[in-house]
């Protein structure tokens, strides 16, 4: 038809729903990759401190800390502390990283085409891993890393 304009591209329509056995596998390589996270330099905000994690010099996900009580905040839920001391929350975070477990579920976000794994902390989520659709890479926060690098964290 001319003079038509032509169709701008949207987001690729998928026919097959994701798979179970993709959800398990998942599930199982965050758990092969839980050992190997390590905290990075927290990062200090007006009302709070993140820590990020990484994995092999990737950040995966960001942990919100409570400075006061030196243990993780749920996900969701950044906290708003000030006057606050930056120094042994690293190290901190990096004990707190053994404790945590991964949860024998995740979700699918269509949007990013991935897996979320949540990873917990006693009873509350502190993160959560991103797994490629098929379940065979961890998929890091590109933002994250961005700014983990810029600021040479």
């Amino acid at each position: 038809m001319p003079g038509a304009l032509p169709p701008i591209r949207g987001f690729p329509r998928r026919v097959e729903p994701p798979g179970e056995d993709k959800a398990k596998k998942a599930v199982e390589l965050v758990k092969e990759a839980l050992p190997f996270l390590r905290p990075g330099k927290p990062i200090g905000r007006p009302d709070g401190v993140d820590v990020p994690v990484l994995y092999l010099d990737f950040a995966i996900d960001r942990m919100h800390f409570d400075p006061r009580s030196g243990t993780p905040l749920p996900k969701g839920f950044p906290g708003h502390f000030e006057g606050f001391e930056l120094s042994g929350i690293e190290e901190r975070t990096g004990e707190l990283l053994k404790e945590l477990r991964v949860l024998d579920a995740c979700e699918f976000r269509e949007p990013e085409d991935c897996w979320v794994v949540p990873v917990a902390w006693r009873s509350f989520v502190v993160l959560h891993v991103r797994v490629s659709r098929d379940g065979g890479e961890l998929v890091p926060d590109y933002g994250l890393t961005e700014e983990v690098r810029r600021h040479g964290l």
